[in-house]
């Protein structure tokens, strides 16, 4: 696996390119309008679940504590469409700043098999909205790609966070290897699926004589990568060799 050494720095700037654009798709599409990437959500749906989450992680994070929080609150009633809007840009304004105000190394619980740290959030919140600017602006009718590194990283964050953590919404009893390949970021990935278990492979590691061949390869941009690991895209829109079942499994969303 290509190493990409994201930073604090870099998800933070990720989320306030992003942020706002999925403010404006959210803005200009409407309450009413189905995301066709989230069956059963409209753009009200959208922009609910995102208030709650980011208020939700805000309040969270800043704890000093790693014991897991009280869940959610589950609004009872929305609000209407225009404060809605505003509730949204103020929880994406403060998200922002509350995670700018942490140390990467504060502590701060996480779902994950990983460090209990607010740099977790740091790069859970930029890929949260990252995808769902893409879903918000599909609505829209005016998707842009993520970007680039953003986009790499997050396969990266489905393969060494989702999918160890459990969160896995394809098969769980197929063995194999899944190769991955970024055409436009010049990285790739190399998945061993054991049933249940997963394991990301260093590619540095992997010698010829090794039983690392991978029995699927799905290639395309690192956009669509992601968004097919997320549930976003069909696996028949990119590139696709070996048995689609393999593929499938590494979905989480």
């Amino acid at each position: 696996m290509n190493r990409l050494h994201a930073t604090k720095d870099f998800w933070l700037a990720a989320l306030r390119a992003d942020g706002p654009a999925l403010w404006d798709a959210v803005a200009e599409t409407g309450p009413d309008v189905a995301i066709a990437a989230c069956p059963g959500w409209t753009v009200a749906d959208l922009a609910d679940h995102l208030t709650g989450l980011l208020r939700w992680v805000r309040a969270s994070v800043a704890r000093g504590v790693t014991d897991r929080p009280a869940p959610r609150d589950e609004a009872t009633e929305r609000p209407e469409w225009s404060e809605a809007l505003d509730q949204l840009r103020r929880e994406l304004t403060g998200t922002i700043e509350t995670l700018e105000a942490l140390d990467p190394d504060f502590p701060a619980w996480n779902w994950a098999p990983q460090p209990k740290r607010a740099s977790f959030w740091d790069r859970r919140m930029a890929h949260e909205i990252s995808v769902h600017r893409w879903d918000a602006e599909t609505a829209a009718g005016r998707a842009t790609p993520i970007e680039t590194k953003l986009a790499a990283d997050g396969v990266s964050e489905v393969l060494d966070t989702w999918l160890p953590a459990g969160r896995r919404q394809g098969p769980d009893d197929l063995h194999g290897v899944v190769h991955l390949v970024a055409t436009d970021a010049a990285h790739e990935w190399f998945v061993r699926l054991r049933g249940p278990g997963i394991a990301l492979l260093d590619t540095g590691t992997i010698l010829d004589s090794d039983d690392h061949h991978p029995r699927a390869k799905i290639t395309g941009t690192a956009s669509d990568l992601q968004l097919a690991l997320m549930g976003r895209k069909r696996t028949d829109q990119l590139a696709l060799t070996g048995d689609p079942r393999l593929v499938q499994a590494l979905r989480t969303g």
